[in-house]
């Protein structure tokens, strides 16, 4: 079983950013709306919110319910707010934090314990699987006799909103709906709420309170509900239970606690749209991402359980790719999958991991049916994105791929100027690593994915004969790695060597010239390990590598401005690919995720942060909630025992 995550006074009552507002928990639907917020219960991003809906057409989230501020009157007549929130002059109040006994998140689920003397007030909160509702028990733990509750419902909206008063609660702007006890009317702006994070300041429309008289081990139920408002959702208590036995299920399955937190953590980006499974890149913003989606999918579905679901994910994901790719060599880049509001792009190198994640789908299931299925529109896809019409162009003098100057890549981040130098100037362009090194990976599967699918496989393997030996010719440097970029432009690597303008670079991407199934580089060769020990002692740390070698020119050891992203930024989702190139290069591997196990504590609690700072102590930054770095601690766990 997994332990609960329990902190006392001294995190719950600081709004220190290490402390209980840096601090963050959520909780997902699974068609991906989530509740959102801090330890502390200070909303510190625009995101935190109690209910966020995505649209089932579009994908596009909607904040609506932004808070719900508890307020309890003693037996002599005293209100106390447990509620905090921060203003635009830097004022914190009310101070409810203060209150705070201990949090405590159990089975995923946030509960709260207040303690005002005698009395003790807990709130719990989940949400219905499979729908865009949360459900919310107050309980009187302890008090000498009945207290008052008292819950104000805070709106995010752009406008006054259209309130329409039901027989249990009221209607809000027709998108939502609460019910619960002894509902009395509000109708006031809050004006100049801060949230700290994006240092963005919104105005909280008070929308009433719902109140009752509760006494000692009593509850005191809410619930708030988008799409069929009509229809109630189950009691508050009874959705409350039902999420509890859900995640019990999910840990119960997996090998161990920190394997059980890991399936739990993985569970909230897996969501269900109308066409079929997803995926969620990270909490609380990003959307669905083909590159983060294949890059996630072996560690999400086949180390969590779901081969059925992720066969339904890679058919549908598939598909719309080879459809866009037909139109605009591009455009699948933008928008494959299920519809949705103006995504931002993915990498160049998306085509070149869905391929992957279809290989070990029918490696490990041994799903031959879907090999058959597939391999034809997986060929198409890379014809068609690498012909030279869009991000990249197969060199035909060695058969190595070139990445355009607007591209970007998983590996670094997906953005044109990714991994460039400090000043974000210089682009990563050319012959990139990580590129090739999924190229050479890509041909060997897709050539036994013919195979299966009893198809010629004569030129393909001819390709990836010849893209395999370009790599193992180019990419050596003399430093002891490997280049970062080869045949890049002059002007965009003055110092590189020779007529080649090779990048020597130390980064942690051509940890893909290892780690992959089919990698293009010997893996028991003693220069590999040699490589690879390099990687580990220039840039690994507890929480992941970084993106930049210290010793290399444009380091930034933190990122106070976000111009570090590609500068020393550390990575978590890329412990997995260097475990793998541990493993296959013979390097040890035990204790490589202990970091990260600890840090499941630490930002956003119980899951794994996007990013954090380069330098000690490895602050967190970026998403809290990422589905890369979930998926590869969760598929590499094994060996990193």
């Amino acid at each position: 079983m997994t332990r609960p995550v329990r902190f006392g006074p001294q995190v719950c009552g600081s709004l220190a950013d290490t402390a209980g507002a840096g601090r963050e928990w959520l909780v997902a639907d699974g068609l991906g709306g989530f509740a959102a917020g801090t330890v502390a219960g200070l909303r510190t991003r625009r995101e935190h919110a109690l209910l966020v809906v995505a649209d089932p057409a579009t994908g596009t989230r909607r904040a609506g319910l932004a808070a719900l501020d508890l307020t309890v009157t003693l037996p002599s007549g005293t209100p106390v707010p447990l509620f905090t929130h921060e203003w635009a002059s830097g004022a914190v109040s009310p101070a409810g934090h203060r209150h705070l006994e201990t949090f405590t998140l159990a089975d995923g689920l946030p509960r709260w314990r207040w303690r005002i003397g005698e009395v003790v007030v807990e709130r719990e909160l989940a949400m219905a699987h499979g729908q865009p509702g949360l459900a919310v028990v107050h309980r009187v733990v302890a008090a000498p006799e009945p207290v008052s509750l008292a819950v104000a419902v805070m709106c995010a909206t752009p406008g006054t909103p259209g309130i329409a008063q039901v027989a249990d609660g009221v209607v809000v702007a027709d998108a939502y709906r609460l019910a619960g006890p002894g509902w009395q009317p509000g109708g006031t702006w809050h004006v100049g709420a801060r949230t700290r994070a994006d240092d963005a300041v919104e105005d909280l429309w008070f929308a009433g309170t719902f109140l009752e008289r509760v006494t000692p081990g009593g509850v005191m139920e809410i619930s708030a509900w988008a799409g069929e408002l009509t229809r109630p959702p189950p009691p508050a208590a009874t959705v409350v239970a039902a999420a509890h036995r859900r995640a019990r299920r999910l840990i119960a399955a997996a090998a161990d606690g920190y394997a059980g937190a890991l399936a739990l953590a993985a569970d909230a980006f897996v969501i269900h749209r109308p066409d079929g499974p997803d995926v969620i890149a990270g909490y609380p913003w990003a959307s669905s991402h083909l590159d983060d989606t294949m890059t996630a999918y072996e560690g999400l579905f086949l180390g969590g359980g779901r081969a059925d679901e992720g066969r339904d994910l890679l058919t549908v994901r598939t598909r719309a790719a080879v459809r866009a790719a037909r139109s605009a060599p591009t455009a699948e880049l933008r928008s494959c999958g299920a519809p949705r509001s103006s995504p931002p792009p993915a990498g160049a190198d998306a085509p070149l991991w869905l391929v992957h994640a279809v290989d070990r789908h029918v490696s490990r299931t041994g799903d031959t049916d879907l090999a058959a299925e597939l391999a034809t529109g997986l060929g198409r896809l890379l014809r068609a994105h690498l012909d030279g019409r869009g991000q990249l162009h197969v060199d035909p003098d060695d058969q190595l791929v070139r990445v355009g100057v607007t591209a970007g890549t998983a590996a670094d981040g997906r953005t044109p100027a990714a991994a460039a130098s400090v000043d974000s100037a210089v682009p990563r362009t050319g012959k990139t690593v990580e590129v090739n090194a999924l190229w050479v990976n890509a041909l060997a599967a897709l050539a036994g994915l013919y195979d299966l699918a009893g198809r010629d496989t004569t030129g393909l393997r001819a390709r990836h004969a010849r893209a395999h030996a370009s790599f193992a010719a180019r990419f050596p440097a003399p430093e002891g790695w490997l280049y970062d970029v080869v045949d890049g432009p002059a002007t965009a690597y003055p110092l590189g060597g020779g007529a080649h303008h090779d990048d020597p670079t130390l980064r942690p991407h051509q940890l893909l010239a290892w780690s992959l199934p089919y990698a293009p580089l010997a893996r028991a060769d003693g220069a590999g390990a040699v490589a690879v020990r390099a990687i580990g002692g220039a840039l690994l740390t507890p929480l992941g590598l970084r993106t930049l070698a210290p010793t290399e020119y444009g380091y930034q050891g933190t990122d106070q401005h976000h111009t570090a992203v590609h500068q020393g930024t550390v990575r978590p989702w890329l412990i997995g690919p260097y475990a793998d190139a541990c493993a296959a290069t013979g390097r040890p591997t035990e204790g490589l995720l202990s970091g990260l196990e600890a840090h499941m504590h630490e930002h956003g609690i119980g899951s794994v942060s996007e990013s954090a700072h380069g330098d000690a102590p490895h602050r967190a930054t970026g998403r809290p909630f990422s589905a890369r770095a979930v998926a590869e601690a969760l598929r590499v766990r094994e060996h990193c025992r």
